[in-house]
């Protein structure tokens, strides 16, 4: 495992301040995002939120019942053929967990992190991958980077995204054992871009991105070298508000 570098917490002002520290963990299916989400949830306790990848959401919810939409055709991708309007409907939905959380009196309350598996750079890489396997013309990197910045119009960007890199073959073994089915080649091809266009963001905001290479760790190495990662973090930034 590489070694962690935490980066310094953004200073928040005036509203801001006091703000939870929003992280997002981030990487390709079948990294070990869920585990280290419930396993930083576990040793925050109280303090921390945790928030469900969109597709683990109850049916009966909105969000839910969207994601049923977007699964209809049973697609790993949430591919329906309508790859604009997909992408619409998962940043409306990554807007409305913003909204849900400042507009519920008291589910703030006492909460000092906020850890999201699967944040807005996972619409933008994924749907930037499909956008472009549907549009070759179309550079992948330019529509998650235009993917993100009308994200950032209607919600504030996670302080922290935590990627995690792995083995690509190890993980889409995980992921296809998970789901029970063999992954079809046209998945596997969106979610190696996918991989690319992490490695690419994280390049290109290394002030927001920490990479964690947890190749060769279980799920509970995996979910301990978040956690420590999101408690240096949490540790950091109270340092910083006490200077």
């Amino acid at each position: 495992m590489n070694a962690l570098v935490v980066p310094g917490s953004r200073r928040a002002t005036g509203e801001e301040r006091g703000r939870p520290l929003w992280v997002s963990v981030e990487g390709i299916n079948g990294v070990g995002k869920t585990t280290a989400v419930r396993a930083t949830a576990s040793a925050l306790g109280s303090r921390c939120l945790p928030l469900d990848e969109l597709t683990d959401l109850a049916a009966d919810t909105l969000p839910g019942r969207v994601i049923a939409a977007l699964s209809a055709k049973d697609d790993v991708c949430l591919r329906t053929g309508h790859p604009v309007v997909e992408t619409l409907a998962l940043l409306a939905l990554k807007a409305r967990e913003v909204e849900r959380l400042h507009l519920t009196p008291g589910l703030l309350a006492g909460v000092d992190v906020i850890v999201e598996d699967r944040g807005v750079d996972s619409v933008a890489v994924c749907q930037g991958a499909i956008l472009h396997a549907e549009h070759p013309a179309t550079p992948a990197r330019a529509v998650a980077d235009y993917i993100l910045a009308t994200a950032r119009r209607w919600r504030p960007m996670p302080d922290v995204t935590l990627l995690l890199t792995a083995d690509r073959e190890v993980c889409l073994g995980r992921f296809a054992t998970r789901i029970g089915r063999t992954l079809p080649p046209d998945a596997v091809e969106i979610i190696e871009h996918t991989e690319q266009l992490y490695r690419e963001l994280a390049t290109a905001e290394p002030e927001r991105y920490t990479v964690i290479d947890v190749t060769g760790c279980g799920p509970q190495e995996t979910g301990k070298a978040v956690a420590d990662a999101v408690l240096a973090i949490v540790d950091h930034k109270e340092v910083e508000r006490a200077s």
